[in-house]
């Protein structure tokens, strides 16, 4: 891994920026979810942008027998709970990770009103109301540290009392009229380990009946968790990135995964990361193993961004990512920012939709910078 040069415009969080009518936002998932777009972006060329409009359902063809397509399992809770302030005043929380004997680490809403020591009221399906302190603030995220009761002190026993109370949360881009179904949507077809507080959304595309198409073509998986949470969401708030952190978020990278890597590559296949988050959670893993892609269940907040040597993924397929976000550095680190903003441009001019609920992008690896990779043989 090599650091972005400081003096250089791939440096500057203005740099990534872009404009983009509302209107492309899109709002609700396309029926079935495979017939979304997909700009297939090749070897760049001197004078053309070299894309392929297709659409996800084209993925088949666009991968190859041996290719393996890595997803995230995470599966995003119903994170977001409704309390009541001890005047009776409503308030909303939204829990990110936890922080150890009921400790959790919450967004909330009015958060000015949410004040170390102060009592916060959760209705539940109990015989009374649970009582919920707060127990200071996350300088970092700006979030509010809320003590729960010990039994809901990790993510498992958590989730079973969001399941009965809580919501999905939404991005706020979303508008409310389109709220409906779309707890079931808004989870990819294999999400397995609750604990994301967004989904990773590349997956999103992925239907059962494209995942059995490409299972019979002889493309291999493997499954990787991310629990997406602030550090992937969270607006970059500073000019400089020399320095940028990412709140950590939790990673489980297995040894079925190494296997799967070290089978593809010695089969001369491909290795595709579905979304940001499986890319980050792979890469993490290899960094951490020392240049050698090595198990790792933990945290993590790993900054990609132009400058940065890949050792594992060859090719990504993702979304259409918010201007100034972490997901778009990350992308540029692959295939250079100057030539993704032009892609971007193209896309907004052919009309794709961007976004959680947007069309897609694959990048194959003739696109990736020669900078950007590193063919290793330390796999697994």
């Amino acid at each position: 891994m090599s650091g972005i040069e400081s003096n250089s415009e791939d440096a500057l969080l203005s740099s990534y920026n872009y404009e983009l009518n509302n209107r492309l936002i899109a709002q609700v998932p396309v029926e079935p979810r495979h017939s979304a777009r997909m700009m297939v972006v090749k070897e760049a060329l001197k004078d053309s942008l070299n894309v392929k409009h297709l659409k996800v359902w084209d993925l088949k063809d666009e991968l190859q027998p041996c290719d393996l397509l890595v997803l995230n399992n995470t599966r995003v809770m119903k994170a977001r709970i409704k309390v009541r302030f001890r005047g009776g005043g409503l308030a909303e929380l939204l829990l990110l990770e936890p922080h150890g004997e009921g400790l959790w680490l919450c967004l909330g809403r009015p958060a000015k009103r949410m004040r170390e020591g102060d009592s916060l009221w959760l209705e539940s399906s109990e015989h009374k109301p649970i009582e919920l302190k707060v127990k200071g603030k996350d300088l970092l995220t700006g979030g509010r540290l809320i003590k729960f009761p010990s039994r809901y002190a990790g993510r498992q026993d958590m989730n079973q009392l969001l399941a009965r109370i809580g919501e999905v949360p939404l991005p706020p881009y979303i508008q409310k009229e389109h709220f409906q179904n779309h707890e079931d949507r808004y989870q990819t077809k294999f999400a397995l380990h609750p604990g994301a507080v967004a989904a990773p959304t590349a997956g999103l595309h992925l239907s059962d009946l494209l995942l059995d198409e490409l299972k019979r073509r002889g493309i291999q998986f493997a499954q990787v968790t991310l629990h997406v949470g602030i550090g992937t969401f969270k607006p970059l708030e500073v000019e400089a990135l020399t320095g940028l952190k990412l709140h950590h978020e939790w990673v489980d990278v297995d040894e079925k995964v190494l296997k799967a890597v070290k089978t593809c590559k010695s089969r001369g296949g491909r290795v595709f990361a579905v979304g940001t988050t499986s890319v980050r959670a792979l890469e993490a893993a290899y960094l951490l193993g020392g240049g050698e892609l090595q198990p790792f269940s933990g945290d993590v907040d790993l900054v990609i961004q132009p400058g940065f040597k890949f050792g594992v993924i060859d090719g990504l397929l993702t979304n259409f990512h918010l201007p100034k976000s972490s997901l778009l550095l990350l992308v540029s680190a692959l295939i250079g920012r100057k030539r993704l903003l032009e892609l971007y441009q193209n896309a907004i001019n052919s009309e794709y939709r961007f976004f959680s609920y947007g069309d897609a992008m694959l990048i194959t690896p003739e696109s990736v910078l020669k900078s950007a990779t590193v063919k290793s043989s330390k796999v697994g």
